[in-house]
């Protein structure tokens, strides 16, 4: 039985902020095709599809920001609780 009793605050917000990153790609590339099909297929093409397109650079930037917040929110408060109530209980098992 482990004990993990500490995260590493930059570790943490770092790697929260490059999967929220691409989370936000993700959701970028979807809202902007999405929006350049539906105006395509309505045949309403204007500046809200440029501004779509804004998506593909705004989502990640916001998405990576609000994760490496949130990482490094989140590992602060779990390194406190960790020192009131106990780390998480892991159980390894070694085959070998």
């Amino acid at each position: 039985m482990a004990k993990l009793t500490r995260l590493g605050v930059l570790f943490t917000a770092k790697l929260l902020g490059v999967a929220m990153t691409v989370a936000g790609l993700i959701a970028g590339i979807l809202y902007a095709f999405g929006g350049a099909f539906y105006e395509l297929f309505t045949g309403t093409l204007n500046t809200g599809t440029l501004l779509a397109f804004g998506a593909l650079i705004g989502m990640p930037i916001i998405f990576g920001a609000i994760g490496l917040v949130a990482g490094a929110v989140s590992a602060v408060l779990y390194n406190f609780a960790a020192k009131l109530f106990g780390g998480i209980e892991l159980d390894f098992d070694q085959e070998g």
